[in-house]
């Protein structure tokens, strides 16, 4: 099995680790766009055509399944990628995980680049799954260029920004961009209140990469497949940077996430 992941950045790290740890024989590709990154910035246009380049030098490599580990190409981009590999090559978007956090009851808060807060498509993602809670809507300027680029003085102001506009009594918060997985943690403890429970997370790289599996017809349990794959060799990983070969940056083995896809893989 080999499964391709596309982002602008360190973005796919977080999915990319998830199916390590589901399927450490699996083979991987990373593609990512350090030459046009940031894409959130970018016209829906532009982003059509870089996440396009860079899944079609991914499709190169013949993987089984493509994944848009990217909140911002799944909104922008997922219709064109569809339309240009399916149904050779299926195609699984990333969406925040805003239907799992709101079944909660709230409150809820949503960090996301400050392009996708109060977008259209978010708002419509709101309305859909979380209408019967309170959610509030937390721009987070800087961080994903933070994270992207391991500024760690960068990463604790945005951050510390961004959990002085959350509410102190919400418990529940989605990550609206994967790049913020990588600082899950940080995040959490900077929304630590004496008195009050720890807040729950929601990411999207579990449940996409489980979702890859599925489309890939691999339905034992977790556990099981795990299991079995630790046993056999682990799988093969490939590093596209703008579409040419390189290797993982000194920035991704900064994150444990980073530093798994170092540890369990075979460099090819």
């Amino acid at each position: 099995m080999k499964i391709a992941l596309i982002d602008s950045g360190l973005g796919l790290l977080a999915a990319a680790a998830a199916l390590r740890r589901l399927r450490p024989d699996a083979g991987l590709v990373l593609s990512s766009d350090p030459v046009g990154m940031p894409w959130g910035p970018r016209t829906p246009d532009d982003v059509v055509q870089r996440a396009l380049t860079v899944a079609r030098a991914a499709a190169a490599h013949r993987p089984d399944a493509l994944i848009v580990a990217c909140n911002t190409a799944s909104v922008h981009a997922l219709p064109a990628l569809r339309a240009s590999l399916e149904p050779g090559l299926p195609v699984i978007g990333t969406v925040p995980a805003i239907k799992p956090a709101a079944a909660g009851g709230g409150p809820v808060a949503i960090w996301a680049t400050p392009a996708t807060t109060g977008s259209p498509y978010q708002r419509d993602l709101i309305r859909t799954f979380a209408a019967s809670v309170d959610v509030t809507e937390v721009p987070c300027p800087g961080l994903a260029d933070a994270v992207e680029h391991a500024d760690e003085a960068g990463i604790d102001r945005a951050v510390e920004a961004a959990a002085i506009r959350t509410p102190r009594e919400v418990r529940t918060v989605v990550l609206g961009c994967t790049h913020y997985e990588l600082v899950a943690e940080r995040i959490r403890a900077a929304l630590r209140h004496p008195g009050l429970p720890e807040v729950t997370l929601h990411g999207s790289a579990g449940a996409v990469a489980a979702q890859a599996l599925r489309r890939l017809g691999d339905v034992a349990a977790p556990a099981t497949a795990a299991a079995a794959a630790a046993v056999a060799e682990p799988g093969e990983l490939t590093v596209l940077l703008s579409g040419r070969r390189g290797s993982l940056r000194d920035a991704a083995l900064t994150y444990a996430e980073g530093r798994l896809l170092a540890a369990v893989t075979r460099v090819h």
